[in-house]
């Protein structure tokens, strides 16, 4: 569990019941659905703990993002919260930086952008062990064959 109150939203997925209430009403509208019903179905599959529901509730974010600009602002923190979960984490970040530009009070998208450079460091450590690891290997092997050839001559 984080330590950041304000982005409890990032390990606290609905139960079952209340998403399926969400995809019942969505589905419900079908081609004529609302955005406000839209935008709720969406802020439902971002929290869910499954990368698919998080991949359909991004791009339902997106497009009410595009479609309607006097909802973009209600729609950054969740597409930055989406990004997150999937791992996308320039896109993270993107859509938080603007939310705090508009908003630097806001603590929510604050605690996300804590968790977002977490991430980010961790995972840079990683890619140096793992590059640092495969150079250390490249290394090994290329003394092994020098010196084979060595000794064939």
């Amino acid at each position: 569990m984080t330590q950041l109150p304000y982005a409890i939203d990032a390990e606290t997925p609905l139960n079952p019941a209340e998403l399926s209430v969400l995809r019942a009403q969505y589905e419900k509208e079908g081609d004529m659905v609302g955005v406000q019903t839209k935008f709720n179905y969406a802020w439902g599959l971002v929290k869910s703990n499954t990368r698919p529901d998080q991949h359909l509730g991004v791009m339902l974010l997106s497009e009410i993002f595009r479609t309607s600009p006097e909802r973009r602002r209600e729609c950054l923190y969740y597409l930055a919260l989406g990004n997150y979960k999937l791992g996308n984490y320039g896109e993270a970040r993107k859509y938080n930086d603007l939310l705090l530009d508009k908003e630097p009070a806001n603590m929510q998208a604050a605690d996300l952008q804590a968790l977002i450079d977490d991430k980010v460091a961790k995972e840079g450590l990683m890619g140096v062990a793992i590059i640092s690891g495969v150079a250390v290997a490249a290394g090994v092997i290329g003394g092994v064959l020098l010196r084979n050839l060595g000794r064939k001559r």
